[in-house]
């Protein structure tokens, strides 16, 4: 038995021997491609049969296992936006019921562009490495340099925070602006915090006067990410999505949207301050 963030996991089993690792991180190991069924002993008390059938389908992209036991103490799933009220997100609420009552902390990650086994394992790698960080700082010893702030070496050789996801986009907005494909060389964005709910992050900039190729990520937590706050996590994931559509050789061919209209947009979620955990801190956006 093992506890995962104050939750008794009776009901886990660990991941097989047979099982080759993906990833090797800071005493843990993960495996991809897992189904929910094979990682929960039985039907979780609570949960009916057909939330059962259903939810023990799901794939999950990465599951985190201790190094020693192999038993799992979270797990990843990312995956585009369901609108609220599809199958989709029936699915997903489901899964989530199923991995609270099993002991399974489910870190969700909601993206059209992201995906693919290699970028979640560069994402749980950096999860692992912000926890460590963080159980290794004493509270009681003074302010201390938070993970997302430590500052070195960037890939274009200046200095920044190096554990920033988005370096290599905007690095990559830099150069496209040289090489004359964007209007404009500055990433921008925003990030917010939903009272009891996820951690929402934009990004963008303008490929064309006046018209933004633009990224949004949410991010559901549940207690895993430790040591970056998660709505900053979730904007520096959205600048890793506009990182990727800059990647392909004309990102204006890409849908755009008016600049207008995404002011627009940020003011219609500066007006919902008060949904937010910890406010709006964005309202300069908001300035013609």
């Amino acid at each position: 038995m093992t506890s995962t963030g104050g939750v008794t996991a009776s009901w886990l089993r660990p991941v097989p021997a047979e099982a080759a690792p993906r990833l090797t991180r800071a005493g843990h190991l993960g495996f991809a491609d897992r189904r929910l069924a094979e990682l929960v002993q039985g039907r979780p008390p609570g949960v009916t049969g057909s939330q059962w059938s259903t939810a023990g389908r799901a794939a999950l992209d990465l599951v985190v296992c201790a190094a020693d036991t192999r038993l799992p103490r979270f797990a990843v799933r990312f995956g585009p936006p369901a609108p609220d009220g599809s199958p989709a997100r029936r699915v997903e609420r489901l899964t989530d019921a199923v991995c609270v009552a099993a002991g399974l902390p489910l870190l969700r990650v909601e993206s059209s562009t992201l995906g693919g086994g290699e970028q979640v394992r560069r994402f749980v790698a950096y999860v692992l490495d912000a926890r460590s960080y963080a159980e290794g700082t004493d509270p009681d010893g003074g302010e201390t340099i938070g993970f997302r702030d430590i500052v070195g070496r960037l890939p274009d050789g200046r200095r920044g925070p190096v554990n920033d996801l988005g370096a290599l986009a905007r690095a990559d907005a830099v150069a496209a602006y040289v090489a004359g494909r964007l209007a404009d060389p500055i990433v921008r964005g925003l990030h917010v915090r939903w009272t009891d709910g996820p951690a929402e992050g934009w990004s963008w900039v303008e490929a064309r006067p006046g018209r933004c190729l633009v990224e949004r990520v949410r991010l559901t937590s549940r207690g895993v990410v430790r040591g970056v706050d998660p709505g900053r996590l979730a904007e520096d994931l959205a600048a890793v999505a506009l990182g990727e559509r800059l990647r392909a050789p004309d990102p204006a061919a890409a849908s755009l949207v008016d600049r207008d209209d995404l002011r627009e947009e940020v003011r219609r979620l500066a007006g919902r301050r008060d949904s937010f955990d910890g406010g709006f801190a964005f309202d300069h956006l908001c300035a013609d």
